[in-house]
């Protein structure tokens, strides 16, 4: 997906403007949830999300959604991960 498809996207489903988020390379959040939707679009570098212990890849132009109170883990690549995340309470 590009980024203009994306926020396109996010506008038709009335998603607010996306930010940028940087994460370090090989970094790793523990179990952990949003009070909030989330989509995002990896620009660059490989988040994986785990969700009920199934894992998810995520690299470049891919989009990737939470549901709000999600349980989930989060590793980042050799090279981290950079995304365009768009919060929905």
């Amino acid at each position: 997906m590009t980024q203009a498809e994306f926020l396109s996207m996010l506008a038709q489903e009335n998603f607010p403007t996306p930010v940028p988020v940087t994460r370090e390379a090989n970094g790793f959040l523990d179990t952990h949830s949003h009070p909030f939707e989330v989509k995002a679009l990896v620009i660059q570098g490989q988040i994986d999300i785990t969700i009920n212990d199934i894992k998810h890849c995520y690299v470049t132009g891919d989009l990737f959604h939470l549901l709000s109170n999600q349980v989930h883990t989060e590793s980042y690549g050799i090279q981290g991960v950079e995304y365009l995340a768009s919060r929905k309470d």
